[in-house]
């Protein structure tokens, strides 16, 4: 029973809707229908701007943190699960929210989380990755999926070194997840019709 009910709370976690909320409590716009329609932060940067942005993206990340780090509750304490587990289903959570229909967001930014929350030194890794790669191509969506790429590469050396199954398989699913959910950005990315940032 207690297994069932932290899964319950990591899904709940991450099916947090930050865009939505954040859109319609401060800025009353309904953000599925406008710019792309997706409840994202990438969207929320376009549609209400960077303050709306960042902290969408920061709530974003403290999902998949939050999950990751749930058995330290005193609630949870003893319950045998290994916490990328609860950080799948929190993402999970984000690509379909209970809290907005099961229309969620690209899961990028809660996948950081997880990674934070289980793995600090590569999320830091990653974070210089992504702006740099930004930097240099101007496409979140891009940028996106070569960071998770070059997580999962992380992974496999991580693995040869230390033996750390588990989070090979957790980038492994999450570099899946975030490719498949960019399937429509990598057409417009072959067909140089990939929107570009212009605040980086």
């Amino acid at each position: 029973m207690s297994i069932a009910i932290i899964l319950i709370c990591a899904y709940l976690i991450g099916s947090i809707p930050s865009a939505l909320w954040i859109g319609k409590l401060f800025y009353h716009t309904d953000i599925r229908k406008q710019g792309s329609g997706n409840l994202g932060a990438t969207n929320t940067f376009r549609v209400l701007g960077k303050k709306a942005g960042l902290i969408v993206t920061i709530m974003d990340v403290l999902k998949g943190t939050a999950a990751v780090l749930l058995p330290l509750l005193p609630f949870f304490e003893g319950v045998q699960i290994h916490t990328l587990i609860l950080g799948v289903v929190a993402v999970l959570g984000h690509i379909f929210p209970i809290f907005a229909s099961f229309r969620g967001g690209k899961a990028v930014a809660t996948s950081a989380g997880v990674v934070l929350g289980y793995a600090w030194p590569l999320f830091l890794l990653l974070f210089v990755a992504f702006f740099i790669t930004l930097k240099l191509t101007k496409m979140v969506s891009l940028t996106s999926m070569i960071v998770a790429l070059i997580a999962l590469i992380y992974s496999i050396i991580h693995l040869v070194l230390t033996g750390d199954f588990a989070l090979f398989i957790l980038i492994a699913i999450l570099f899946t997840f975030i490719v498949y959910r960019h399937r429509e950005n990598i057409k417009r990315i072959k067909a140089g019709t990939e929107p570009k940032v212009k605040w980086i």
